[in-house]
């Protein structure tokens, strides 16, 4: 039977390009799992969008001297055409800037606020005197109280990843004019966080296939106590509270911008014409919901989230949360504050997808941080995808069009046992690809569908096709046949990770339509290769670059190759 799966993928805040980190860190492992669940057949919703109500587009509005939405415009059309050009195959990428998204976050709103889960109460807040206003807690810098770093905000540490209040900064300072603020009383509403501690507790408890850091992470925030958050701001940019008499506050940016999933889910519905189709995905219980994100919102997705859900009561809870640990670049943190990025869309000015799929699927930051460098960009690309897998293909596909007039060879050899077992290894290879897709392990199955391209190509080295071909037409015929079979089955393991390349080689093996059509069935894929099919005139699947690609790149950073 079909699954029905949910993916919900972070909401990147829209006051900036997207970088590698960002890919890597949750939007690309997202997208490859999506693919693979539709290629097994799976119902399929993944949604994201931009994060519109954050301080971020603010703070950037204020340095432009703009409005908001001038900034979310700008930033949401280039995020959709990021997503196009690298092949991120969102179902609905929209924005919490929207009509559908106010109306479910103050339905959400009001039923907590109901069930009693929401209150009234006062807080301190900064109020800087300079700026003459209260002032977000993006808009507070100072040291951590937990990992001492200089540089932590008022709403978190990207250093040491604790959650915070701008009063616990150390030595708080506004980061626009730079005054030491002051903390006044300020009247906000509540979400009642420590009233799900053991309900979050029990919920985690059977967890145990979630990720170390994901599990231990969530454990040690339950562990150490929930307190109730405030869910409200002194801001005029973002949500309104369906509550008379607030008009001067919004709905806080951490409470609202998650509840997008749902929302999203619901504008998806509506937009294909089906209005009720999002509780398909929200309310069967059968639904398996992941939420890919990075290892810095990992207490939103598996605290906060579930906890307003559990209020709300009638949705279903996070099946997993795979996030992703952080990626740097040359040995140094992702920075856009001091410009230390490579812009995802200036790479795709200069080069193709694929490449960069790639090298972010076998270096994904799973289970530890890595690191991006141009030096290993260029050694994967001409090493890994052109030599190996790239040359496969090539001599291959061109051999066999020039010598067999653009056919499958027919009359071919019977199979021997170098022909059996490389088969049996290919059906292992998919299943073993299969099962890490299906259990978000995206490098291990990268890695194994690599190994069947370089078995296959020791195959070939033994066989030499090519040199048989004078000798023995039958032989010859027998070895490349049998290779085309196993490059129909890593067409298909490859197309998730690898989608341009792959609808490439779909249509040099003589197939029309998208190869994410075809089946994850090895019997089949190897079946539809028969004698006398015709071929396309292959071409190089990937550009081998010079090595002087990395030392200008490195020389645009300031750092050695």
């Amino acid at each position: 039977m079909p699954e029905r799966i949910f993916i919900g993928v972070a909401w990147p805040y829209a006051n900036g390009p997207l970088h590698m980190g960002h890919i890597a860190g949750c939007y690309l492992a997202a997208d490859i799992f999506a693919r693979y669940h539709r290629m097994k057949g799976n119902d399929v919703l993944m949604v994201s969008g931009s994060d519109a109500h954050g301080t971020p587009i603010t703070i950037r509005a204020d340095q432009e001297g703009v409005e908001p939405d001038v900034i979310l415009e700008r930033y949401h059309s280039q995020f959709l055409d990021t997503w196009d050009r690298l092949g991120i195959s969102f179902d609905l990428f929209t924005t919490t800037h929207t009509d559908n998204h106010q109306r479910v976050v103050q339905d959400i709103f009001r039923r907590l606020q109901e069930q009693g889960y929401i209150y009234a109460d006062t807080m301190l807040l900064a109020h800087c005197a300079g700026c003459t206003r209260f002032l977000p807690d993006r808009y507070v810098e100072g040291i951590c109280p937990h990992c001492r770093n200089e540089r932590a905000r008022g709403d978190q540490c990207d250093n040491c990843g604790h959650t915070l209040d701008p009063i616990e900064l150390v030595e708080p300072r506004c980061n626009i004019c730079g005054q030491t603020p002051d903390f006044r009383d300020s009247e906000h509403f509540f979400l009642r966080l420590s009233a799900f501690e053991q309900d979050l507790l029990n919920w985690i408890g059977d967890k145990d296939y979630w990720r170390p850091n994901v599990a231990n992470s969530t454990r040690g925030f339950l562990q150490g106590g929930l307190k109730d958050r405030a869910i409200t701001r002194d801001l005029t940019w973002g949500v309104p509270l369906p509550i008379d008499g607030y008009d001067e506050k919004r709905i806080y940016v951490w409470f609202e911008a998650v509840i997008g999933y749902l929302s999203a889910a619901v504008e998806w519905a509506e937009n294909n014409g089906t209005p009720s189709a999002w509780e398909d995905f929200w309310k069967d219980e059968d639904t398996r919901a992941y939420y890919f994100i990075g290892k810095d919102n990992i207490p939103f997705h598996s605290i906060i989230w579930p906890a307003m859900i559990m209020g709300y009561g009638g949705l279903n809870l996070p099946y997993d949360v795979p996030a992703n640990e952080f990626l740097s670049l040359e040995s140094r943190k992702f920075s856009t504050s001091q410009n230390w990025a490579v812009w995802v869309p200036d790479y795709l000015d200069r080069y193709d997808p694929d490449p960069l799929r790639y090298l972010l699927s076998i270096n994904m930051p799973e289970s530890g941080d890595t690191d991006f460098s141009w030096s290993e960009f260029v050694r994967r690309n001409n090493d890994e995808l052109v030599a190996t897998y790239g040359n496969l293909v090539n001599r291959v596909l061109r051999f066999t069009y020039r010598n067999f007039d653009g056919q499958v060879p027919v009359d071919a050899a019977p199979p021997e046992d170098a022909e059996i077992a490389l088969l049996a290894s290919a059906r292992q290879a998919m299943a073993d690809v299969d099962d890490a897709l299906a259990h978000t392990r995206f490098r291990a199955g990268i890695s194994r569908a690599f190994a069947l391209a370089q078995e296959t190509n020791r195959y070939l080295d033994t066989r030499a096709p090519w040199q048989s071909i004078k000798t023995d037409r039958a032989d010859a015929a027998r070895a490349l046949g049998t290779a085309i079979q196993v490059l129909n089955c890593l067409k298909v393991v490859l197309a998730p990770y690898l989608p341009f390349t792959s609808q490439k080689l779909h249509e040099f093996l003589g197939f029309d339509g998208e190869v994410s059509s075809e089946p994850w069935d090895f019997d089949n894929l190897v079946g539809q290769i028969r004698p006398g099919g015709t071929l396309r005139n292959p071409s190089a699947l990937y550009a081998k670059l010079d090595t002087a690609v990395a030392e200008q790149e490195a020389e645009q950073l300031g750092v050695p190759a």
